[in-house]
């Protein structure tokens, strides 16, 4: 796949932690793969970031994004519209996963997430439908591990879909992230024990995971 990214209006704050915020075009060369392939596509009439995980990467939860250079991000908002649908050969448990690394380290080793499983909002299963929105820490707080160790507490529900753009924001402040989904007054997602405590800092990652085909688009950065 070719990768070239669209020249896309996005608000950055450059350098680190607590600068100014600085308007600038996201091109190919501010965006680093991470276990993925980058391209781009105009999707309902908005220029977006393509992003898919790389089939070579089997484990889940993993740093599978697209990082923003020259972001050092500790506590603020992050604001994106993000898209997904399935891949054609996407595995029967796929749910268009997507959403964003946050704080991440110069190695990709260490980073906390917000993502959203989009098919799952409108299931008849009620169970599946209480795990639309999801938070993990990598490496060592998979989902897999939290709903095991605290069922529930790391995931919730709202409504959305695949096939449709998604407004997603998540407010950042000490050991504290929040979920805010299409507008909404209230989180949908709130974690109060970030793993990785309150003090790291690090990266902005655009998120997605296996049979995920994933769009990213109108980011907007804002450090306190």
């Amino acid at each position: 796949m070719k990768s070239v990214l669209p020249s896309l209006a996005v608000s950055l704050a450059i350098g680190s932690v607590g600068v100014p915020l600085l308007a600038a075009d996201v091109k190919e060369a501010d965006l680093q793969p991470v276990g993925v392939s980058m391209g781009s596509e105009n999707v309902m009439g908005k220029d977006a970031i393509r992003v898919v995980k790389d089939p070579a990467v089997k484990e889940f939860d993993e740093p599978t994004f697209a990082r923003l250079k020259g972001t050092t991000f500790k506590d603020g908002t992050i604001e994106v519209k993000v898209f997904s649908r399935l891949l054609k050969d996407a595995p029967d448990f796929a749910r268009g996963f997507i959403g964003i690394a946050f704080r991440i380290n110069k190695d990709n080793t260490k980073f906390e997430s917000i993502y959203v499983r989009p098919s799952n909002a409108r299931s008849d299963d009620q169970l599946r439908k209480n795990g639309t929105n999801q938070y993990f820490s990598y490496p060592d707080f998979k989902f897999g591990r939290l709903r095991k160790e605290s069922p529930g507490k790391y995931e919730s529900y709202a409504d959305m879909g695949l096939n449709e753009w998604i407004d997603f924001k998540i407010e950042v402040k000490g050991s504290k992230a929040s979920l805010f989904v299409n507008g909404a007054k209230h989180p949908a997602l709130i974690v109060n024990d970030l793993k990785h405590g309150p003090d790291l800092s690090g990266g902005i990652g655009l998120w997605v995971d296996v049979g995920t085909e994933g769009y990213f688009s109108d980011v907007k950065i804002k450090n306190d």
